[in-house]
């Protein structure tokens, strides 16, 4: 910590994070909150497997989204263990663990969106019925978003966490460490609901309007700001 700290202050270590922060929020609404849903139509398995042939690029491109939030959320991980560690060692290394944890499962997670690819290149070839291939299409696809909900799981534990200690860290205002430890409360409320009951999961799907307004407001400190000296 001594070595890094001596040549990055932690209003640079903090700004450095809010520009990968900021990586992350393009990525996931380009890939999940643009590509996927705009290709990806639930219960039809011939409209969602037409729509990646006929789209196969930006396809590909949400793909490339998803693997560079996962570096983008490595990078951040470390960087706010070394800004909250004089708060605690213990809880900022397990909130880098939970988001590590989140970081890898979504990258595994990406074999789901690649494998449509796979399998229609394949179907191309013959010996495939379009009926089937379509049908495992859809069931990746929806396996994808699962996978999604899990990494979120993990996700939720590190928001917690990170509430925690930006709430005890002098380095930031109180208000962040509020909405941080909010959005946790939302995100794993969204997963618990999706896995428990999923026929009322749209009802409340209002309500992750609340972690993306404090992750970006949380982005947008951390650049325009910086940390605390």
């Amino acid at each position: 910590m001594t070595t890094i700290t001596s040549e990055f202050d932690n209003k640079k270590l903090a700004r450095i994070a809010g520009m990968f922060y900021l990586i992350i929020i393009v990525c996931g609404i380009f890939s999940e909150g643009f590509v996927r849903i705009s290709l990806v139509v639930p219960q039809d398995a011939a409209a969602t497997a037409n729509n990646i042939q006929n789209s196969e690029l930006l396809f590909r491109l949400g793909l490339i989204g998803d693997l560079f939030m996962v570096i983008s959320d490595i990078v951040v991980a470390v960087l706010f263990f070394y800004l909250l560690r004089p708060v605690s060692e213990v809880l900022s290394t397990l909130a880098a663990f939970f988001r590590l944890g989140q970081a890898a499962i979504i990258g595994m997670n990406s074999l789901n969106h690649l494998s449509p690819l796979l399998l229609l290149a394949v179907a191309t070839q013959g010996g495939w019925g379009e009926g089937q291939v379509n049908e495992q299409v859809l069931f990746f696809m929806s396996s994808h978003k699962y996978g999604y909900l899990i990494s979120q799981v993990f996700f939720s534990f590190n928001c917690a966490v990170m509430g925690y200690l930006l709430l005890k860290s002098p380095l930031f205002p109180n208000l962040l460490g509020y909405g941080v430890g909010l959005a946790a409360l939302v995100y794993f409320t969204d997963s618990i609901v999706h896995f428990l009951a999923p026929n009322l999961a749209p009802k409340l799907a209002v309500m992750m309007v609340v972690p993306v307004v404090v992750e970006l407001a949380l982005c947008l400190w951390l650049i325009i700001k910086g940390a605390k000296h």
